[in-house]
């Protein structure tokens, strides 16, 4: 799916801004067709950002169920003639739209954007009326999985992934125009071999009437560098300038449609960085170089917004990152909005990008090690249909950023079971669908420290180790010397039974900011300090790991427990990006690494 861009043949609109908003919690609207105006008593929410912390109301913030967004939009007259897109970044967790009292979209899962064609419906030089129903419920077939349990009080959502289960349009909103016959979307995968960059390319159109399709591709010094006239092909880039970690050199690929007269009928634009990504033995090399992941798991989490897109907080986190030396992070656990993805291609920052598979492990609770009660594979719970709501994330997931070239790795889940035969049988097709999507990336999972390799299952489907790790903290807490023999064995005993590079892909303690001891005690800043730095000795020891990814960035939402003290603290940083003196030590190890 392309993203909207202004061309000289395309114009969007932005609907960010203030939209009217209310909850639903007797679930009458759909039947009263609130679609056509909502009730009296709705507020001003804004878009995007998550509804849940905005007003100080529990029956808002804990709400289940839907939740209806509506606003006006003044189309131009200009656009007549044009096909006319609304766009959504993501709604969470599903969606459906109306436009002037016409539904023109559907859409199952929180993550990844949707758009219809509203052309028919759209009033041209009037205000026209946006309305949306955006439904939260967790059920054991979405992603992440939960259920709803009835209570005295009312409905309760629970579900199983340790971060808060924000809700609302978290993501841009758009209204775009492309020309009726228009480039549909474009698929590029780069490779070097030496001083040659090679670019394959397949370009989709739709319309009517037959068009030629003519691709360019350009320096950032506008020269052109390279030609093709077919909707697929291969581009040679001589003396290339490769994209690499730490320089997001990006070249400009434009698509062209004419006409048999000539005329441009449609034009985009679409930035392509060459580089290479190769799996070989236990290494990882990107442009043919082994690569060493630095950084962390994130989240979309801020004060007030929740999981809201913000400029704000990207920049400034991408800048927090560059200051501490990291040059990678992992989109735990869901995709990221797209400016996410394009900020990074810029900056040349390395991305692991995961599905919202999360929860998929009822031998955890919350993130806690504990059980739920619950078998995670049966009819009754994470089933057939969880598997094909999982496939259709994967496609919606590669579909959006398959382009991007930050985008390194394939996270199809996040500490699922991974130790029964029923997880077997789960996720063998879901990691053939990935590299059939695109074979161009390697494939992991995040694995969960309740399947060491004596016990899992499924680590042989995929491509790449990822290993989210708590030797002192939720094993060995406190006893570092224990945790250091432990983890390295564990390391080790990977090392052995795979040929295949090791990411450790969580790693860390809880820590509250502040809170210090003479003698390194678990939740002080010195005892976060002395965990990390246990666990880099074992990683320079162990040659097959090739990347550390502290859990977490930046302390964030989750749901009450009595194990989380407002929130996770496992950040390096606090929620409102302060540093705690693990921020100071990882700097000094990840500048030394340069």
């Amino acid at each position: 799916m392309l993203a909207p861009r202004d061309t000289p043949t395309r114009q969007r609109k932005s609907l960010n801004g203030l939209w009217r908003f209310v909850t639903d919690p007797e679930e009458s609207g759909r039947d009263q067709e609130w679609w056509k105006g909502l009730p009296p008593g709705a507020r001003e929410m804004p878009v995007p950002s998550s509804y849940n912390d905005v007003f100080p109301d529990p029956a808002v913030h804990d709400h289940v169920g839907d939740a209806w967004y509506e606003t006006t939009v003044r189309v131009p007259a200009s656009w007549v003639g044009e096909r006319i897109v609304l766009r959504f970044g993501s709604a969470t967790h599903r969606a459906v739209v109306w436009l002037n009292g016409a539904q023109v979209a559907k859409h199952e899962g929180g993550y990844t954007p949707f758009e219809a064609d509203v052309t028919k419906v759209v009033e041209l030089g009037a205000e026209n009326r946006v309305s949306v129903v955006v439904n939260n419920v967790l059920t054991w077939q979405s992603l992440p999985p939960g259920y709803v349990e009835d209570t005295p009080d009312g409905p309760r959502q629970r579900y199983f992934h340790d971060f808060f289960n924000y809700a609302g349009l978290h993501r841009p909103v758009w209204l775009y125009t492309t020309p009726r016959s228009h480039v549909e979307d474009v698929t590029v995968v780069t490779e070097l071999a030496g001083k040659t960059g090679t670019i394959r390319y397949k370009v989709e159109v739709a319309g009517p009437g037959a068009l030629a399709v003519q691709v360019a591709l350009k320096g950032t010094d506008g020269t052109e560098v390279a030609r093709g006239a077919d909707s697929s092909g291969e581009l040679e880039v001589e003396d290339v300038h490769p994209w690499r970690p730490g320089e997001g050199y990006l070249y400009e690929l434009t698509v062209e449609l004419r006409d048999s007269a000539g005329v441009v009928v449609d034009s985009y634009s679409l930035p392509v960085g060459i580089r290479s990504v190769e799996v070989s033995g236990a290494r990882f090399l990107v442009n043919g170089e082994p690569f060493y992941f630095k950084g962390f798991g994130k989240h979309e989490d801020s004060a007030l917004r929740g999981k809201g897109h913000d400029d704000v907080f990207m920049v400034a986190d991408f800048a927090l990152m560059e200051w501490l030396g990291a040059n990678s992070f992992r989109t735990s656990h869901y995709p990221y909005a797209e400016e996410v993805l394009d900020y990074a291609d810029r900056h040349g920052v390395v991305v692991i990008d995961e599905a919202p598979a999360v929860g998929l492990n009822m031998g955890l609770g919350g993130g806690i090690f504990g059980g739920q009660g619950f078998t995670t594979f049966s009819d009754q719970t994470v089933n057939d249909a969880t598997r094909e709501a999982h496939r259709q994330a994967l496609r919606e997931l590669i579909a959006r950023d398959k382009n991007h070239p930050s985008v390194v790795v394939w996270s199809i889940a996040n500490e699922p079971e991974s130790d029964t035969p029923e997880s077997r049988a789960y996720f063998e097709p879901l990691a053939a669908e990935a590299r059939q999507l695109d074979a161009s990336r390697p494939v992991g999972f995040a694995n969960v420290m309740l399947a060491p390799p004596d016990k899992d299952l499924i680590t042989d489907l995929f491509d790449v180790i990822m290993l989210n790790r708590y030797y002192g903290w939720y094993i060995a807490t406190g006893d570092l010397a224990a945790a250091e023999r432990e983890l390295e064995a564990e390391l080790n005993a990977w090392a052995t039974k795979y040929d295949k590079p090791i990411i450790i892909t969580e790693y860390g303690a809880d820590t509250v900011a502040g809170l210090h001891s003479v003698l390194a005690a678990p939740w002080t800043e010195d005892y976060q300090v002395e965990l990390l730095a246990m666990s880099h000795r074992v990683f320079d020891r162990v040659d097959a790991v090739v990347g550390e990814q502290v859990w977490a960035f930046a302390d964030f939402a989750t749901p009450p427990a009595v194990m989380r003290v407002d929130g996770n603290k496992k950040g390096v940083f606090t929620r409102e990006r302060r540093p705690k003196v693990a921020a100071h030590a990882l700097r000094r190890r990840w500048r030394r690494l340069e």
